[in-house]
């Protein structure tokens, strides 16, 4: 276990963060508060944190998916303990479990908030509360990997570890590149949302936060009624624009470069829109009668559907009070996120894909047992391993799944609340139904079943396995050894 590259990255980690919580430093000083005090004492400690543990670089930059592992997920950690200090520190979130819940569902992009009045906030409050969206959006480490001068060439661990989907490629040959390349599509599209919604009237400071949440698809509103007091092109702005940012980033990239061929090859996005399409074709029909006309309907169906399966989370209607088939399919959108490669949640599409397509197998094999068919997706063969990791995958989500229910459930409250208390958050969407509902919220939870739900948001967002990986024994018992071979080095 390479233990001092791993320091290293944290220290990094630190001074992005140290940067980054200048911003709403500036907000503060815009709009005269005096917040940004803290925010700023904030940035200095994360600063002198960061520059501690990067003055001394690791003797190799060399290490392997397990350090990769280890690594994310404890910058995720350590990027949510510093985040939610300010919050603590200002007394808007006087409780420090909340101001870590709220920051932990910002970075990981979930959306689901233990605030009542969101507007009570100061304005640099507000600013952070979002930008921590698009922060973790992308993902701090592929931020990382875009300007950190390293060097060993296994950075493509650390993009593996904290990437969404059954595989994770380069697409260029050096990660740094291909690190950079994901942003400037992510600030691109970012900079025509704003602009779009801009030309919509809507006010600077409200389109560039509704703009954080809707890249990073993590949905925290500014208004305590999210985007239902918007117009209704604001409202169509931002449906369009959370269905692109849902979508593999590799397909802008292909588009870019015009190979429009490898760009609309992709079985994945296909069954993404055909799945939007539906649903928000079965919800339309179905809230048809209780709407204010077929335009209404229409926009709320679309803009709750796409909404939830990229895992936003915005709302313009408590969708609590659709018909039990309606919030059905709510549910099951939840669970099957959007494309791999995107800054959306949930299991993704692809994995649904395999897995369909793995049970076709079976049953074939079951008809014709000396066929030999190997399962393919845009039509190339996919290796045994991918398809052996996504049913492991699918095993270990929903024993997690499983087992974040039972332990919410000590809290005492209704098994739809817990569900989808449970469901919304490690599949990083945000709102659930009844008592987690659109206009709810979860600051009711007890501290323990916020940190059970909190443990949900960061292995949810990292795909389980690299938050899962800090949990075994050996992981530590690694780290500790060299620690102590370093120590009789005198090192």
């Amino acid at each position: 276990m390479n233990s001092s590259v791993i320091r290293y990255i944290l220290g990094y980690i630190l001074k992005i963060e140290g940067v980054m919580l200048l911003f709403p430093c500036v907000t503060a000083l815009i709009y005269q508060e005096n917040e940004g005090i803290y925010y700023l004492g904030t940035a200095l400690l994360c600063l002198f944190l960061g520059i501690l543990s990067t003055i001394k670089k690791p003797a190799s930059f060399v290490f392997y998916l397990k350090e990769g592992c280890v690594a994310t997920a404890l910058s995720w950690i350590v990027f949510s303990l510093f985040g939610c200090l300010p919050f603590y520190f200002t007394g808007e979130i006087p409780d420090f479990t909340d101001a870590l819940f709220e920051t932990v569902s910002g970075f990981t992009t979930t959306g689901s908030s233990i605030l009542s009045d969101v507007e009570a906030l100061s304005h640099c409050s507000i600013f952070w509360r979002s930008f921590t969206h698009w922060i973790g959006g992308m993902g701090v480490l592929v931020f990382l990997l875009a300007i950190i001068p390293m060097s060993g060439g296994s950075h493509i661990n650390l993009m593996r570890a904290e990437s969404t989907g059954a595989t994770v490629g380069k697409l260029v040959p050096k990660v740094k590149y291909t690190a950079r390349i994901l942003y400037i599509i992510y600030i691109g599209l970012s900079v025509i949302q704003l602009i779009f919604l801009l030309l919509g009237r809507m006010p600077l400071f409200d389109a560039i936060n509704t703009t954080f949440a809707t890249a990073g698809t993590g949905g925290f509103g500014i208004k305590n009624n999210s985007l239902a007091g918007y117009s209704t092109y604001i409202q169509w702005v931002t449906t369009i624009f959370m269905l692109l940012f849902g979508v593999s980033f590799n397909t802008y990239y292909y588009i870019l470069y015009r190979n429009f061929k490898r760009a609309f090859e992709s079985e994945e996005v296909r069954y993404y829109l055909l799945i939007i399409a539906a649903a928000s074709a079965f919800i339309f029909f179905n809230i048809l009668d209780t709407a204010s006309g077929i335009a209404d309907a229409l926009t709320q169906a679309a803009f709750q559907v796409v909404s939830i399966m990229t895992s936003t989370g915005f709302s313009t209607v408590d969708f609590d009070q659709w018909s039990q088939s309606c919030r059905t399919v709510l549910v099951a959108l939840m669970f099957i996120g959007a494309c791999a490669g995107s800054t959306g949640g949930g299991i993704k599409v692809s994995r649904f894909i395999l897995m369909f397509k793995t049970v076709l197998k079976e049953f074939n094999s079951y008809i014709h047992p000396k066929s030999v068919k190997k399962i393919k997706v845009d039509k190339k063969p996919v290796e045994h391993e991918v398809v052996r990791s996504v049913n492991v995958y699918f095993i270990t989500f929903f024993l997690v799944f499983a087992l974040s229910v039972f332990f919410v459930s000590f809290d005492g409250k209704d098994l739809t609340t817990n569900f989808t208390a449970v469901a919304t958050t490690l599949n990083n969407i945000g709102p659930g139904l009844n008592m987690v509902g659109p206009t709810q919220n979860f600051g009711f939870f007890s501290p323990f079943a916020k940190y059970v739900l909190m443990f949900d948001m960061i292995a949810g967002r990292l795909e389980l396995f690299p938050l899962l990986i800090l949990f075994h024994p050996a992981i530590w018992k690694d780290m500790v050894m060299q620690r102590w071979e370093m120590l009789k080095k005198g090192e």
